[in-house]
C-alpha cells in the first residue's frame, strides 16, 4: 500500500507541472477516452490531480475502500485506452486499443485480488 501511494503521489507531482508548464500536455486532457482541449482541459486537470492524491492518500492511510475504489479507476483507464485508440485521430485503432485495455486491466484484476486476500485476513483475526 505504501508504494502505491507513493505512486500516486509521485504522478501528481508529474502531473501538475506537465498540466501548467508545457503546453503540448497543458491544452490536452482526455475523459472516457475523448480528447478536451482548450480551456475545458485546463479546468478539467485539477480533477485528475485530486484522483491522485485521495489514491495517494487513501493508500498510505490504507482505507478500505482504496483497493476496490482503485480497481474501478483502473478499469475506466482500461477503457478510455479502448474507446480513445478508436475515436482519435492520434489512436490506433480498435485491436490495439483493445490490446492495451487487456494489459492495463491487469493492475486492476490484482488490486481486486488484494482486496479479497485483505478481508480473508481480517475475517481470520
Amino acid at each position: 500500500m505504501g508504494a502505491l501511494a507513493l505512486f500516486c503521489l509521485a504522478t501528481v507531482l508529474f502531473l501538475v507541472p506537465r498540466d501548467l508548464f508545457f503546453a503540448e500536455t497543458r491544452d490536452v486532457e482526455v475523459w472516457l477516452g475523448f480528447e478536451l482541449r482548450g480551456t475545458p482541459a485546463l479546468v478539467t486537470a485539477p480533477v485528475h490531480w485530486a484522483i491522485f492524491l485521495v489514491g495517494a492518500w487513501g493508500f498510505w492511510f490504507q482505507r478500505p475502500w482504496i483497493l476496490p475504489c482503485a480497481a474501478g479507476y483502473v478499469f475506466y483507464i482500461a477503457l478510455s485506452h479502448l474507446i480513445w485508440s478508436e475515436v482519435s485521430p492520434n489512436g490506433y485503432g480498435w485491436p490495439a486499443g483493445l490490446a492495451l485495455a487487456l494489459a492495463i486491466s491487469v493492475p486492476g484484476l490484482l488490486l481486486l485480488r488484494a482486496r479479497r486476500l485483505t478481508k480473508r485476513e481480517l475475517a481470520a483475526e
